[in-house]
């Protein structure tokens, strides 16, 4: 039988890696905090906002420099002609998460990020909080924020939170991917969010 976590307890911990003092710059990035999976500069998947000086940022400058730093129009582009480039994007993910926002569908990008980061941790302890909390946030029929997927893969998912792994959630992630790929991102590409941003970059460009 999996062991049970209290959604009480798994917030705890989640609040104990938020409480964390900052690492200084130079030192090694400790594993990922459980709510860092959209855009702390301590995540894996934020590697693209790291400060061009090569110094590692503060969370709060990496805040700063999201509000400061704008997408180039040949960056807002390659959008259009790649998902997979559009994610690995961080202002790519940012206006991708406002339109999902707007459709309340929000969660499935949450969910594929959730899973991104636990597929490159390999702390057994870690894998193990990260795969529960996934499980109670996402995949649980309970919570509000429940993505959509098939019941082969719940019944899978269910089955592995007996021994949980950093791939568990791989099959899942994938029908999620995929349901943003042929859904969500051709109504993004059409959507007032993005032609406003790309219209917005043409601008510039002009005025430059």
């Amino acid at each position: 039988m999996p062991r049970s976590v209290s959604g009480v307890e798994m917030r705890k911990r989640q609040a104990a890696h938020i409480e964390a003092p900052p690492q200084p710059p130079g030192q090694p990035r400790p594993n990922t905090c459980c709510l860092c999976w959209c855009g702390c500069c301590k995540c894996l998947w934020n590697e693209d906002r790291m400060d061009r000086s090569g110094q590692t940022c503060t969370k709060m400058d990496s805040i700063e420099a999201a509000e400061e730093q704008h997408p180039s129009l040949d960056e807002v582009l390659s959008w259009s002609r790649s998902f997979e480039m559009m994610l690995r994007s961080l202002e790519g993910r940012e206006v991708f998460r406002e339109f999902l926002r707007s459709e309340y569908s929000e969660d499935n990008l949450l969910f594929w990020l959730a899973c991104e980061e636990l597929k490159k941790e390999t702390n057994p302890t870690v894998v193990d909080e990260k795969a529960r909390i996934i499980y109670e946030d996402y995949v649980s029929i309970l919570s509000p924020k429940e993505v959509s997927l098939d019941s082969r893969v719940r019944e899978g998912i269910n089955q592995s939170l007996a021994e949980p792994s950093n791939l568990m959630y791989e099959e899942a992630q994938l029908q999620i991917y995929t349901l943003m790929h042929r859904d969500s991102f051709p109504r993004f590409l059409n959507s007032t969010v993005y032609r406003d941003l790309l219209a917005n970059r043409r601008r510039t460009c002009l005025d430059t």
